[in-house]
């Protein structure tokens, strides 16, 4: 049971602001949360989009508890990671509130034992995978409760997987709709992060959500800054993006193939870096002991594919890197999101250049299984991520305009920092385009964009000879630009849809039908110069440097001396208590709540009881090791 009573009188049941309180410490809701909670107490349908951090799990734990108390039986709670249930359920356990999970790491007795336990009424939650929802046992034992009056709330995590259309498809969601099918009358809750139009219908219809209450808020994380910059040399200037800006720092660096992990988290490794590699090529076992680390160790960078990364729930990750563009805005944003869960400043960082686009088209291109529909779609979403990479506004306002939801200039990113020069490329896209259309007329086929620019630059290569392009009459017309400014060039090109790379066919360059216009003069183009480093790094380390206090100076801001030891006691006891108990140490207490704590020097239980993140529970359990080690620090 929860560790508040059941009682056959309405009256004596506890508020879901009681609950908050009682349970996780907390003496008031965020944003929509009090809404939702509500509605699905009520027994009422609801689809939740809410951003990373902002709070998704206790809208249907505090639910779980409510509806266990007045009597309802269990919540399932259906999520795709092991790890994550795991933690959650300890995090559940910490806070008094009874929770397991039913996984492929557990012996069938082990799994047995629950299943009694379940039909015993002696659990509030209980966490499985999809494909454990879908097995005949477990509908079985479902059904067996429901018989019982034991089915409280069905709660999706993750629910965008279920959407071909969404960034991370498990084809093992779909199955989900048999929920709705077998247990009409048991309210059904879907929460995900991320999630556009097109992913959010797609989620309502395969999950049989028609008539639930849509909970949509805003996708904004200001404590996130954005910033992307042109690829030269990504390893460098990765290497220097973490050591000047976030040296000793926990951070996640998304890369596209194993190979790439292995070498990025090697070189970090060399420079000094506590780097792991992380991708589906390694032994579980391993990954397990990886993530474990990076979960528990402080100053941890994870190099990682995206097997990395859903449920991670470390909340002082300072920065995300990717060094290779994702597949589209939705994947982008959930891996960004992944910084910054405790509200503190951090930082989405990106490099990427024009073997990025090549390389995701040729990926939806050349899919063997995909429909031309689906490849259509696909192609939409990656020109919008390419918009918000080459675009001059505000990336936030640009991120956000994608999910819907209007939002003025951040003055947080690169562009407000540092807002991008443009210039008037109308002449130089004339001469691109014109170059891509005579090569073909010439030869009556297409090039790739090495050769398009060696004849731009006049260079008489082998192969521009061969094909008698030094005759051309764009040979040699772009003299006046170097290679990297006309890679530019072309990348905006391409993002502006007015040339295609076409990678069925050797990735050549095509024309796209509104090239035609400003070949004709009929319209202008304007495009963002290509940052030569200098002024715009050294704006954004200046502004940086500022956020880089706030960071690693919150405690010293705010905390006097005294404070500041009683802080590095409580840290070091909890890492202690974290260890014995196999947790993660911002499960047992998170450091906003070590900083009350360390702040208000509390000499009685009494003080302990109104900080944020206190829960009855903890108080009983670990109130009195806390005022002893505060007593030792005075």
């Amino acid at each position: 049971m929860s560790s508040l009573p059941i009682s056959s009188d309405p009256s004596e049941q506890p508020t879901p602001l009681g609950v908050l309180g009682q349970v996780f410490g907390y003496s008031d809701f965020r944003g929509p949360q009090q809404a939702i909670v509500e509605h699905v107490i009520a027994g009422g349908d609801a689809l939740v989009l809410m951003p990373t951090g902002g709070g998704k799990s206790l809208c249907y734990q505090i639910p779980a508890i409510a509806r266990q108390n007045a009597g309802h039986g269990v919540t399932i709670v259906i999520s795709p990671l092991i790890a994550l249930m795991h933690d959650q359920v300890g995090a559940l356990t910490e806070a008094g509130v009874s929770a397991a999970f039913l996984n492929s790491t557990q012996t069938f007795e082990e799994s047995s034992a629950l299943e009694k336990q379940l039909l015993a009424n002696k659990l509030t939650l209980l966490y499985a995978a999809p494909e454990r929802i879908n097995t005949p046992r477990m509908r079985s034992l479902l059904a067996s409760l429901h018989e019982r009056g034991l089915l409280s709330l069905f709660a999706i995590d993750e629910a965008h997987c279920v959407s071909q259309w969404g960034h991370d498809f498990r084809p093992e969601y779909r199955s989900l709709s048999l929920l709705h099918e077998t247990f009409p009358d048991v309210p059904r809750m879907a929460l995900t992060a991320t999630a556009d139009a097109l992913t959010r219908q797609d989620m309502i219809e395969r999950l049989k959500l028609e008539d639930a209450r849509l909970f949509l808020s805003s996708f904004d994380r200001p404590n996130i800054r954005y910033t992307i910059v042109e690829k030269t040399d990504a390893t460098r200037q990765l290497l220097r993006f973490i050591q000047t800006e976030h040296h000793g720092e926990a951070g996640i660096v998304y890369c596209q193939s194993r190979k790439r992990v292995e070498e990025i988290a090697g070189m970090l490794e060399d420079a000094g870096i506590k780097a792991m590699a992380y991708h589906a090529g390694l032994d579980a076992r391993l990954r397990q002991q990886r993530q474990d680390r990076f979960l528990r160790e402080d100053g941890c960078v994870m190099v990682a594919t995206i097997a990395f990364g859903m449920g991670i729930d470390k909340p002082d990750v300072r920065f995300v890197a990717h060094l290779d563009m994702p597949k589209n805005i939705e994947g982008y944003y959930q891996e960004t999101g992944r910084a910054g869960r405790d509200g503190l400043p951090a930082d989405a960082w990106m490099v990427y250049g024009l073997q990025d686009v090549v390389n995701q088209r040729r990926m939806i291109d050349t899919s063997e299984v995909a429909s031309e529909e689906f490849k259509q779609v696909m192609r939409g979403k990656l020109d919008a991520l390419l918009t918000l990479a080459e675009g001059t506004r505000c990336r936030r306002v640009s991120l956000l305009g994608y999910f819907g939801e209007p939002s003025s200039p951040c003055g947080n990113c690169d562009n407000c920092l540092s807002p991008p020069a443009v210039w008037d490329a109308t002449e130089a896209a004339r001469k691109m385009l014109s170059c891509i259309y005579r090569v073909q007329q010439a030869s009556g086929i297409s090039f790739g964009a090495g050769h398009i620019m060696d004849i731009l630059r006049g260079k008489p290569t082998e192969k521009v000879v061969q094909y008698g392009h030094d005759q051309l009459s764009t040979f040699g017309i772009g003299a006046g630009l170097a290679e990297p400014q006309w890679r530019g060039v072309l990348r905006q090109l391409i993002a502006s849809n007015l040339v295609r790379v076409n990678t069925e066919a050797f990735n050549t360059l095509q024309l796209m039908p509104d090239a035609r216009q400003v070949l004709k003069g009929e319209v202008s183009v304007l495009l963002r110069q290509q940052a030569a480093s200098s002024q715009a790094e050294r704006t954004r380390r200046g502004s940086k440097s500022t956020v880089k206090t706030s960071v690693k100076g919150m405690a010293e801001a705010t905390l006097n001396a005294g404070a500041l030891e009683r802080l590095g006691r409580l840290k070091a006891w909890r890492t202690d208590v974290a260890r014995e108990h196999n947790l993660p140490p911002f499960v047992i207490f998170h450091d906003a709540t070590l900083r009350a704590i360390a702040g208000q020097a509390p000499h009685n239980l009494q003080d302990l009881s109104g900080i944020s993140g206190m829960g009855v529970k903890k108080l009983a359990a670990y109130g009195a090791e806390v005022l002893r080690v505060c007593a030792e620090a005075s």
